[in-house]
């Protein structure tokens, strides 16, 4: 598994930004990939995870309602499309995959649950 971000940058608030995230290993097939993200001083925070066939998601509950993780596994590529962006939200958004078809509400959050991790992009949303 080899993960790539992409689609970071500047925002103002309200707008919407796409993250991407290319598998180009292609190997993580029937494993559970996530969005997570963090700013300086402060832990990893789950944003969302969907499993590999996109059938079944979980969210973070600052991002419920706002963001969406999707599938395309034609192009093994993890999306989060983040809408109604807030100065919140600015962090390091991270790509991240664990070889397991699903995990329960509480580990499917846990960062130390996953395996592989992307470089990160920086998200920005100025007010």
């Amino acid at each position: 598994v080899q993960l790539v971000e992409s689609g970071g940058g500047l925002a103002q608030v309200g707008d919407s930004l796409r993250l991407s995230c290319v598998d180009y290993g292609h190997t993580s097939r029937n494993y559970l990939m996530a969005w997570f993200r963090q700013t300086p001083g402060k832990e990893r925070e789950f944003v969302a995870a969907v499993t590999w066939n996109g059938i079944s998601t979980n969210y973070g509950d600052s991002v419920k309602g706002r963001f969406i993780i999707s599938m395309d596994n034609a192009k093994n590529t993890l999306y989060l499309q983040m809408n109604g962006l807030k100065p919140e939200d600015t962090a390091v958004y991270y790509c991240a995959a664990v070889a397991a078809p699903r995990l329960d509400s509480k580990r499917v959050a846990d960062s130390q649950e996953y395996d592989y991790w992307g470089q990160g992009t920086q998200v920005t949303v100025s007010s």
